[in-house]
């Protein structure tokens, strides 16, 4: 028997696989924490936009690491994870760095608030929501402070 304390420390460790994937590069490695199904629902930031199934957002990270210099990093922050059953939801803080192809420094912070399943075993993201806040009064990005 699991209790939601171990639950959550699975979903964990799918979010420390997740970063371990994204500080190498690896897309396979980064879609496996995803349901492999049309079921996937992703909200991104860039270029906001929705992608649903797996293979769109494969195609997403292929772009977003096509426009960085070697491997951006990946940092997580605040996770907070809560559990019934077969289903938990969960949000943090992501924090990413690196170099475009521009030679920009890239250091964006973002939330992000995933939906997991339990299939087969394995905790698996079914739903993304990314996002930054954004001031209304001048349409622009507010950034996030290190939380």
């Amino acid at each position: 028997m699991t209790t939601s304390g171990d639950e959550a420390a699975a979903i964990r460790a799918l979010t420390d696989n997740f970063v371990k994937a994204f500080n190498a590069g690896n897309i396979d490695a980064i879609m496996r924490n995803y349901i492999w199904d049309e079921s996937l629902v992703v909200f991104d930031v860039v270029p906001r936009k929705q992608y649903l199934g797996p293979d769109a957002y494969r195609a997403a990270w292929a772009d977003m690491f096509s426009h960085l210099k070697g491997n951006a990093q990946m940092e997580v922050a605040d996770q907070d994870i809560t559990v019934d059953g077969t289903v938990a939801f969960g949000h943090c803080f992501m924090h990413v760095t690196g170099t475009d192809t521009q030679s920009q420094v890239v250091n964006r912070w973002v939330r992000v608030t995933n939906g997991y399943r339990k299939i087969a075993g394995n905790w698996l993201i079914v739903l993304e929501h990314i996002s930054v806040p954004v001031d209304f009064s001048t349409g622009k990005l507010v950034p996030i402070q290190r939380p």
